[in-house]
This record gives C-alpha cells, structure tokens and sequence, in this order.
C-alpha cells in the first residue's frame, strides 16, 4: 500500500484510500480507527454527555464504518460519512435513553462531579497567552461553566455547534451530516451560540474572573486543541 499516511496527509485522492478499505487492508483500517476514533468520540459523547455510553456508542459507530464501507460510494466525503453514522447512532442511543434509561433510578453518583471535571471539557479560553495564576483560574472557571451550558443546549443546536466550532466542518458538510438544508445550518448554528450565550451571561456578569477575561475582548474563544467557540459577549 505504500506509504499511505505520508499520503494522506498530503490529502492524496481519497478514493485510493477507500480502494484499501474495501480491500480490507489491515493498514487502511489503522489508521482510520487513529484518524477518526478521538474526534467522533468526542462528537458522540457531547451528544450524549455520558461517557460510558459515548464509548460504546462509537465502538458501534465504527462497526457500521466496517460492514459499510463496500457501501460507500464516494457521493460525500469519508469524513462525513462516518460523522453522519456517528450522528444518526448517538441520537438513537439518546433516543433510547429516554425511552428506558431515564426511568431508571441510579444509586451512583450523578455526573459532573470532580471526578467528571478531569474528563473531556472545551479546553483553555484563548486570550493572552502569558498568564498569570488568577488567570489561570478565571480559564478553569469559565471552562467548567462553557462546559455546563453546552451540556443545556437543546439538540440539534448543540450537535451544530459542536460539528462547526470544535470540528471545524464547512456548512455544507454539516449541511449532509444531519441531512439538512444550509439554510437550517445556518439558523441552527446562530440560535446554537445565541442560547450558549444566553447561559452564560449572568455568570460573565457576575464572575469577576470572567470580567477579567472577557474584558480584553469582546468575544470569548473556548477550544478543545485549538478549535473553538466562540460566544459573543
């Protein structure tokens, strides 16, 4: 097969790699798994904001990429394709949850506690890039706050954010994902960061260490590896 991840990285004709993966190269599958694995997790568990369910959700993401792939016949991106099944699964599994898991009584402990806040969150809040410890607190702070309010977005407005703003699809990319008009994008995408934003103001209001932050710029960038969303204040 060659050198097939110097290749890809230099975007060679995707339909050559698709050609492996039909083929059923051990080496195509790889890296596959090592390319798309991370960001459709994250996709999925910020769908379903319950990382148990995100990992056995993409593990069957990646099933329906296997037994797919002789399927796929190239009419969008590989990309896409495996964002638009990573879509369609964690909603289904979402679907369920409230059919069935949402009757149920846990005697665990609820999510979001410390231990919760060492997992996945939108990372450092981009401003000055020499910080000083209260700013440091202020980015741990408003992280954990951005992170709370995502969780509160109503879907599809919080998967719009997330396809756009974290994983950096184009409109028309979102657009056949979730199989929607780029009119519908674009609307969901602009309500998405209004209600982000409308969760957020009071504590931008009343947080002096947002103040601190915010009062550099009029928009808040907060990343996961330096992808970003933005909430215009």
């Amino acid at each position: 097969m060659g050198n097939l991840a110097g290749a890809l990285e230099l975007r060679a004709d995707e339909s050559s790699i698709v050609a492996e993966l039909k083929a059923g190269s051990e080496e195509a599958y790889a890296w596959l798994i090592s390319q798309f694995q991370p960001p459709v997790y994250n996709l999925v568990y910020r769908i379903l904001n319950d990382s148990a369910d995100a990992a056995d959700t993409t593990q069957e993401v990646f099933l329906k990429v296997f037994r797919g792939m002789q399927h796929f016949n190239g009419a969008s991106s590989l990309k896409t394709w495996i964002y638009r099944i990573a879509v369609h699964e964690a909603s289904n599994r979402r679907r369920w949850w409230f059919r069935h898991k949402s009757r149920e009584t846990s005697m665990e402990l609820e999510p979001g506690g410390e231990a919760e806040e060492n997992g996945l969150c939108l990372k450092d809040i981009l401003v000055d890039e020499r910080t000083s410890p209260f700013d440091d607190m202020a980015r741990t702070e408003m992280r954990a706050r951005v992170e709370d309010a995502l969780r509160e977005v109503a879907e599809p407005y919080r998967t719009t954010l997330v396809l756009r703003d974290m994983e950096e699809l184009s409109y028309e990319e979102i657009a056949e994902v979730m199989d929607v008009s780029l009119g519908t994008v674009k609307s969901r995408l602009t309500r998405g960061r209004e209600a982000l934003k409308k969760k957020l103001e009071r504590f931008l209001q009343e947080s002096p260490a947002a103040s601190r932050i915010s009062s550099r710029s009029t928009r808040e960038a907060v990343s996961r590896g330096g992808r970003e969303i933005e909430v215009t204040s």
